[in-house]
Parts: structure tokens; C-alpha cells; sequence
């Protein structure tokens, strides 16, 4: 019954709020006096702007009428007001606590059915020219709303109106609040709309926006600077047509000047470092220089460049993101970002970013130098990503800027390298590299990782780097080997041993941290070891390092990615060994793989890190979004990632590494594998020592007696069978391997050479990877059949509920048309003289509720004299001595039984 009635009332209540609605309508439409429409129009207006109900009762029979009093009354200023603020109530979501994600929102389906109705837009773009100034502020905020739920439609609508885009290009040139109204507008109406960017800029819109951001005072500006420049980017992004039209034009001063901080205190509040984030993605669009299809991006990259070069900003940039510290960290690391683009492919700006002082006499150093103790010296993960990008930029395919700076490393004495002298800007760079990457030696192995990294890029592809830096021996503590020199190789492996084995203690490092620090130092031994035996063998001089690596590989609580890179550095043991030594040869390395890990599990390790979500999410540069208002809260901040959540989870990457390990180097670890595989499978396939046999080396000698010929030939049989049995010990074993996968070689395929057992492995991978997603498809194909059913059953039931409820919902409907027909019936029977029923029945309900009171006040003063007379009465049997209690007995029993025995005799 409960739920009945409530539904009852609801449907009162949807059918009152309908019915209030329509009336209202009824009079806006076919009222005869002004004044009452003006009435209709304010009071619709109230109701819709503060309850959702009345949203939707409007949304569904209020458009087509508001809409006609546009077109009918434009004379008619106020009222043309009132029907737009009316439209603007019903497109505005109300606020209110949050509901289910699958409530309705009136709002967005008032947006979606207005923007359905026929001329809409083009009405609404008419309104534009009107005089009054609340007829175009109202209607800038309808297409606003219209353009921020329904975009598409309404993009498509305003290209076909002819002078759409002008009229709204016009408003820029309004007063400020019409001006700001139209910046959104346009703003939302330029986003991934090539067509419309290019008529926006035919319409002088760069003129236009420079010229409101001088007015606002550029980068000291408000959040109209910000939405200028977001329009701005929108025009810019992916666009080089536009691009060139900037440069050519309005040219990029006005840009550069953004830059320019002012003031001798320098101040940043909030808006002022979003002002100056929008700018500097402006900066790197143009570094961009467009989408990536475009056959003249490059052409055009580079003229933006040397106009910027031309216009001083690198001197701006260097001044935001490394001359001054007390810039947020946020605008630090988004202009150094913007000088690695600059500098990125270009000689002649990275010869001018090496020859960039900075500081003040006698405190200058070199930019780079900068730069490099930012790297080393921040407590910020974003800002030491943003400078390792410069030197990463600087570095690559520049060997004449390589040389320079592996030139500069130059060993410290070990007493300099106690402390890290912050200071000190009289070192070289390479002496500062050099001191970070000793620094690991006291236990800061963050430091000495990051310096690392800036190794790695002066070490790439470059193998007079390589040799040079690996004749730098590093002295070693006095108490260790007393100050024995140590080769800088044999350091960062020492430090990756360090990292490895902090794991497993409480200390200072995380899991998720030990992992970065990990991945750098195995990303520096990948990129010194590549195409260089030297290293190789360096490497290989020590040889608890082959024992550390193979477990490394093998150790499960380790990342993928750590895994993998370990296997690579073993691979290139193999692919560039070029040593002679029985215990450092290529074939002791593919011997220890295969006792100690197996081949099948050691190749399994790269398909483990290809697959990883490092390796997939791998980007070549830091990546900014744009800088919307909806945005602008949670991205003003740079925060370095909380390890704590990570450290809860077992063997994950450090997820800064997807910004560190840049596409160039997923590339490489993509080669060397495949070169590793064959290699590998070659080195087994074939013998440790090719002997040749000389049929003359088989018989006796001139000189040679009966017993030296015996002996000779017994030395050779025995070598010749220490091959065979190394030869078929390998076979074995790589015929172990083999079965360990669930595999069996055809009979022609077991000859075959190293291609084929590659591919064979391949094979076999593929298989079990395919049975591997086909159980886990068979698993959620039945899991999703289960939850089917589950909905099917519950779908049926909710639509036998609704049935009843409609069922019982017509019997009502029809209840009440007939109850509606006989009382028009009797009305029209009684005509005017037809009494209220309504009031007749409330003056009887009050009558008799009247008598009612009245005759129960008169048993109320009864029953308290007879009350009154039993306590006297037993207080006189008390005084007696009788049981008042035991007289009572039965009494209304009796009186309850000569009443039965009236009944009867009166019957």
C-alpha cells in the first residue's frame, strides 16, 4: 500500500508540475495583454532556474514556444529577455548532491532537444546584432551551453550560416563582459574544428587576441589572458597553415613579450603561472610545428624556430627554467622542456644554448653547467626529467657536442668527493658529472643515478666517448683496498649491486625506487656496451659481475623491466665479445645462461619486457595537456609520484621511467634482442674450437719417432673428443629447453640451422601465448553468459513491474476521465447553480466533527462521576474489611453475559 500511494503521488505531482507549466505556456503564447506574457515569462523563468522538475516538464513543450516569441517579438525588448533568460535557466545544471551516474540531468537534455529544433542557430546568431546589451549576453551563454554539450551539431549548423563565425568574431570587439562571454564561446567552438580555425584566423583573430592580452597586461593578467591564449593554441595545434599566418603576420613579439618577467620583485600568484604555462605551450606548438601528416611540418618547424631564436627566447627560457629558482616548479619544468625542442636536431642553437653564460661577475658558469646541477641537486622528480630532456636534446647525434663533454671529465681526488659542493661553480662540467656519479660511494645513489642518465646520453653511438670514458679510473675510499683505482665501469655496476640488494632491507629506498635508480644505471651499461668489445671486456675483468647479472635475470622479485635490461647486458656479452679467454668467451657466457637460467627462460625474459606497461606507455618526450579552466586546479602543481602507494605493490616499475627511457632507446633494445637471439642459438649450434684437419698433421714425421707419433696422435684424438662431447653436452642441453616449453622438433627441422630454431621458438611462444588468451577468453565469455542471464532475469522482472504499474496507472487515468465526464455532466445539468461539491463536503466534515467533540466531551464528564463513585465506594469496603478485588471478579464477565441473555429474551 506504501508503495502505491507514493506512486500516486508522484504522478500527482509530475501531472501538477505539466499542468502548471502548460497554463504558463498557454499564456506566453495566446495571452492578450503584454504585461501578463511579461508575467507568464518572469514566473516560468523563476521556477525553471530552481527545480530540475520543472527543467524537464519545460524542455518538453517550452522550446517551440520561446523560440516563436524570438522571431514574433523582437519589438518587444523585455520580453525577448525574459525568453532568453528563460533558455539559459533550462540549459543550467542545478546544483545539488550528487546522485547515481544514471540520474537524468535536465540540462543536458534541454541542450540536446534545443539544439534539434529547426533555425535554432541561426535565430540565436541573428539575436547578436541586436542593441541590447543583455539580448546578446544571454544568447552568447545559450550557444555556449548548446556548443558545450552538443558541439559537433552546432559546429556543422554555424559553417552553413552565412556571416556565423563574423558575428561572433565581433563580439570580440564588444564591451568586456560581452567580449569574455564570446573568448569561451569560441574557445569551446575551435577545439579539433580545422574549418572553423581557419576562418576565425581569415577574421583577424590573432590581431584581436594580442591585442586583449596587451590590454590585460599580458602575463600579470587575469583568466582572460589564460582563455586568449587557450583560443590561441587551439588555432595553433596541429595546424601549420595557421602557423605560418602567425609568423608571417601578426609575427611572434607579442609572444616572446608574454615571456618577459617584469618588476624587480618578482611575484606568482595562481593565475600569473597558468598565464605563463598557456604561453609557453603556445612556444612549444610552434616548436611542433604541426601535425605529423603534414608533408611541410618539418620546413615549417624549422622557420619557427629561427624566428624565435631571433626574437630571444631561448634568453627567456633560460631565465624561467634555470637562471631563476624561485619560478615555480611548474613554469621551470615547462620551459625547459620548450629549450630541449628548441635545441633538438638543430646544430646552430645547440652551439648557441654550449655558448650561454649564466649568472653574474664573478658568479657565472656555463648554461649547461646550470643546467646539469638542476639535474643533480633537485628535489623534484618533473624538474629532473625536464633537464635531462636538454641534455638528451643536446646530445643526440651531435658527436662534435659528445666529445666536447666527455672532454671535461676529469676524476676528482676522493677527499673533494666527501660532499657535494652545490657552490662550486668553478668545476667543469665533467668534473660535476664525474662528482655525482661518485657521490653513490656515501650511499646517495639517486644522485649518482641521475648523473648516469646524463652518461648514457654522451656515450650514445659515439665509440671514442665510449674509450675515452672508459680508461677513467675513480680512486676508492682510503680504507678500501687502501685507495686502489677502480674503472667507472666497475663503479656503476657496484652502485646496481647496492641498489639490488637495499631491497630486501628497511632503508631509505623503496621498491619502486630501487627500480629507477636500477633501470638508469642498466640503461647506461646497454648504451656503453653496444657496438663496443672494450666495454665488453671490462665488464667481463671482474667476474662476480657475470655471476651478478645472471642472477639478476633470474630473480623474480624483481621488475620486468630490470630483468629484461639485465638480459640484454648479457646478450651484448655475447653479440660484441671478442675475447680470446676460454672463461670470458662468447661461449662461457652462453654456457653460464644455459646452466643457470636456460635459454627458453632467458629469451622469455625480452618478450616479458616488451609486453611490460613501461615499455608500451614509452614516450620521447614529456607531454603537457592544455591548460583549460576545468584543468588549471590539478595541474598548476608539479608533484613527484607517491611511492608509498607503489611500494604496496610488488614488482612495479617506477612509472617516471616511461618519460626516462625515451623511443630511441626502446628502439635499440628492440635490435639488440633480435641479434642477441641468433647469435646465441649460433654460438650453440656450433663447435667451441674449429680444428682443422690436415690429413698430413695424420701421419708420421721424418724426424718423428714411433712414440712421439703415438703420443701426438692420442693428444689429437683426445681434443678432437673433449669437442664432441662439449658439442652433444650442448645439444642436451638445448634439447632440455626445449622440452621444458611442451615442444617437439619434426625430424627435418632438427638439423636446421640457427634461423630455424629461432623461428621454431618463435613458433612455440606464439602457441602457448594464444592458449594462454584463449583460456582467458573461454573464462570471461562464461563469467559475461552468467551475468547475462543475471540481467535477462532481472530485466524481466523490472518489466513485469512497470506492466502492473502501467496497468494500474490506466485503470487510474481511466477512472478519473470518467469520474471528470460525470461531474462535467452535472455541471452542465445544473448549469450555473451547480453546487461546490468540494465545499459541501468540507462544511459537513466540519459538522460532523463538531458533534462528534461535542458528544465525546459529554461521556468524558460521565465516566468521571461514576469514576468518582467507585473510589468512594471501595474506600468505604476497605474501611469494612473487604476484598475490593475479589468483589470485582466476574463482574464484567456478568455484565457481559446478561447482556447475551437480553439479546435472547429480546429476541
Amino acid at each position: 500500500m506504501d508503495l502505491m500511494s507514493g506512486y500516486k503521488c508522484h504522478t500527482f505531482s509530475l501531472s501538477y508540475l505539466n499542468r502548471y507549466v502548460e497554463r504558463l505556456l498557454d499564456r506566453i503564447s495566446n495571452g492578450k495583454l503584454p504585461d501578463d506574457r511579461r508575467n507568464a515569462i518572469a514566473e516560468l523563468q523563476g521556477v525553471v532556474l530552481e527545480n530540475e522538475a520543472f527543467q524537464l516538464a519545460f524542455g518538453a513543450m517550452g522550446f517551440p514556444i520561446m523560440l516563436s516569441v524570438l522571431k514574433e517579438e523582437r519589438d518587444d525588448v523585455e520580453m525577448v529577455r525574459g525568453a532568453l533568460e528563460t533558455l539559459v535557466s533550462a540549459l543550467t545544471p542545478i546544483n545539488h548532491a550528487k546522485g547515481s551516474s544514471n540520474e537524468v540531468q535536465p540540462a543536458l537534455m534541454n541542450t540536446d532537444l534545443l539544439s534539434r529544433e529547426a533555425d535554432c542557430i541561426s535565430l540565436l546568431l541573428s539575436l547578436l546584432e541586436e542593441d541590447d546589451f543583455y539580448v546578446r549576453y544571454y544568447t552568447l551563454q545559450i550557444l555556449t551551453a548548446l556548443l558545450t554539450n552538443s558541439p559537433q551539431r552546432l559546429q556543422e549548423a554555424i559553417l552553413t550560416i552565412p556571416r556565423g563565425i563574423t558575428r561572433l568574431m565581433d563580439m570580440l570587439m564588444d564591451r568586456e563582459v560581452i567580449r569574455n562571454e564570446a573568448l569561451l564561446l569560441l574557445t569551446h567552438l575551435t577545439r579539433e574544428a580545422e574549418e572553423i580555425q581557419k576562418i576565425v584566423v581569415f577574421e583577424g583573430a590573432f590581431e584581436k587576441i594580442f591585442g586583449i592580452i596587451r590590454e590585460e597586461g599580458n602575463s600579470d593578467g587575469g583568466v582572460v589572458v589564460q582563455d586568449c591564449l587557450e583560443l590561441l593554441n587551439n588555432l595553433l595545434r596541429s595546424n601549420s597553415s595557421n602557423q605560418v599566418l602567425l609568423r608571417e603576420t601578426v609575427g611572434l613579439d607579442s609572444l616572446v613579450l608574454i615571456l618577459k618577467l617584469r618588476g624587480s620583485s618578482f611575484t606568482f600568484n595562481q593565475q600569473k603561472t597558468i598565464n605563463l604555462l598557456s604561453a609557453l605551450e603556445t612556444i612549444k606548438l610552434l616548436l611542433k610545428g604541426g601535425s605529423e601528416s603534414d608533408p611541410g611540418k618539418d620546413m615549417n618547424k624549422q622557420a619557427n624556430k629561427t624566428t624565435l631564436v631571433q626574437k630571444k627566447v631561448l634568453e627567456h627560457l633560460l631565465i624561467l627554467g634555470v637562471e631563476s629558482q624561485w619560478v615555480p616548479v611548474a613554469i621551470r619544468c615547462a620551459a625547459m622542456q620548450c629549450i630541449g625542442d628548441l635545441i633538438v636536431g638543430d646544430s646552430k642553437n645547440r652551439d648557441l644554448l654550449a655558448g650561454k653564460v649564466l649568472g653574474e661577475e664573478p658568479q657565472v658558469e656555463p648554461a649547461l653547467n646550470s643546467i646539469l646541477r638542476i639535474l643533480l641537486r633537485t628535489s623534484n622528480m618533473q624538474e629532473f626529467i625536464a633537464a635531462d630532456y636538454i641534455l638528451k636534446s643536446f646530445c643526440e647525434k651531435n658527436a662534435d657536442g659528445q666529445s666536447m663533454l666527455a672532454s671535461t671529465l676529469i676524476p676528482q681526488p676522493y677527499s673533494m668527493n666527501h660532499a657535494f659542493l652545490e657552490e662550486d661553480v668553478s668545476m667543469s662540467f665533467g668534473s660535476m658529472l664525474l662528482h655525482g656519479l661518485t657521490l653513490g660511494e656515501n650511499g646517495d645513489l639517486e644522485i649518482s643515478c641521475r648523473a648516469a642518465s646524463v652518461l648514457s646520453h654522451i656515450l650514445k653511438d659515439h665509440l671514442q666517448c665510449k674509450e675515452r670514458v672508459l680508461q677513467i679510473e675513480i680512486e676508492a675510499a682510503p680504507m678500501q683496498s687502501l685507495g686502489a683505482q677502480e674503472p667507472l665501469l666497475h663503479r656503476m655496476v657496484k652502485y646496481l649491486a647496492i641498489a639490488s640488494s637495499m631491497k630486501s632491507q628497511v632503508g631509505k629506498f623503496s621498491t619502486s625506487e630501487n627500480s629507477y635508480v636500477q633501470a638508469i644505471i642498466l640503461k647506461l651499461l646497454i648504451t656503453w656496451l653496444a657496438d663496443c668489445p672494450s666495454a665488453v671486456q671490462c665488464f667481463l675483468d671482474a667476474r662476480p659481475h657475470l655471476t651478478y647479472l645472471l642472477e639478476l635475470v633470474s630473480n623474480l622479485s624483481e621488475t620486468v623491466c630490470i630483468r629484461g635490461f639485465a638480459a640484454v647486458v648479457l646478450g651484448e656479452c655475447v653479440i660484441y665479445n671478442k675475447s680470446t679467454d676460454s672463461g670470458k668467451d662468447a661461449f662461457a657466457i652462453v654456457d653460464a645462461i644455459s646452466q643457470k637460467i636456460g635459454l627458453s627462460s632467458y629469451f622469455l625474459k625480452f618478450d616479458e619486457m616488451q609486453k611490460s606497461s613501461i615499455f608500451v606507455s614509452v614516450k620521447s618526450s614529456l607531454t603537457y595537456q592544455s591548460f583549460t579552466r576545468s584543468s588549471t586546479s590539478s595541474m598548476v602543481d608539479i608533484e613527484d609520484v607517491d611511492d608509498n602507494d607503489l611500494s604496496e605493490k610488488k614488482n612495479l616499475d617506477h612509472p617516471i621511467l616511461s618519460s626516462i627511457l625515451d623511443s630511441n632507446f626502446v628502439n635499440l633494445v628492440k635490435s639488440l634482442e633480435a641479434d642477441i637471439r641468433e647469435q646465441i642459438v649460433e654460438v650453440f649450434s656450433r663447435p667451441k674450437m674449429k680444428v682443422a684437419v690436415v690429413p698430413a698433421e695424420l701421419e708420421q714425421r721424418s724426424d718423428e719417432s714411433d712414440a712421439e707419433y703415438i703420443k701426438r696422435l692420442k693428444s689429437f684424438v683426445e681434443k678432437q673428443c673433449s669437442e664432441i662431447q662439449d658439442l652433444v653436452l650442448r645439444n642436451a642441453t638445448l634439447a632440455e629447453d626445449l622440452t621444458k616449453t611442451g615442444s617437439t622438433l619434426q625430424p627435418e627441422q632438427k638439423g636446421s640451422g640457427g634461423s630455424d630454431r629461432i623461428q621454431i621458438e618463435t613458433l612455440r611462444r606464439d602457441l602457448q601465448e594464444a592458449s594462454q588468451r584463449l583460456e582467458k577468453l573461454k573464462e570471461e565469455r562464461a563469467k559475461l553468459e552468467s551475468e547475462a542471464i543475471m540481467y535477462r532475469n532481472l530485466a524481466g522482472k523490472t518489466e513485469a513491474d512497470l506492466r502492473s504499474l502501467s496497468d494500474a496507472y490506466n485503470s487510474l487515468e481511466q477512472a478519473n476521465l470518467q469520474l471528470e465526464n460525470e461531474v462535467k455532466a452535472l455541471k452542465r445539468e445544473g448549469h450555473s447553480t451547480f453546487p461546490d461539491v468540494e465545499a459541501i463536503k468540507s462544511e459537513a466534515r466540519e459538522e460532523a466533527q463538531k458533534e462528534s467533540e461535542a458528544e465525546l466531551n459529554d461521556l468524558l464528564v460521565c465516566l468521571g462521576q461514576e469514576q468518582s463513585k467507585v473510589d468512594k465506594l471501595s474506600a468505604r469496603l476497605l474501611e469494612l474489611g473487604e476484598d475490593v478485588d475479589k468483589l470485582l471478579e466476574g463482574i464484567g464477565d456478568e455484565a457481559g453475559a446478561a447482556g447475551d441473555e437480553d439479546e435472547e429474551d429480546d429476541e
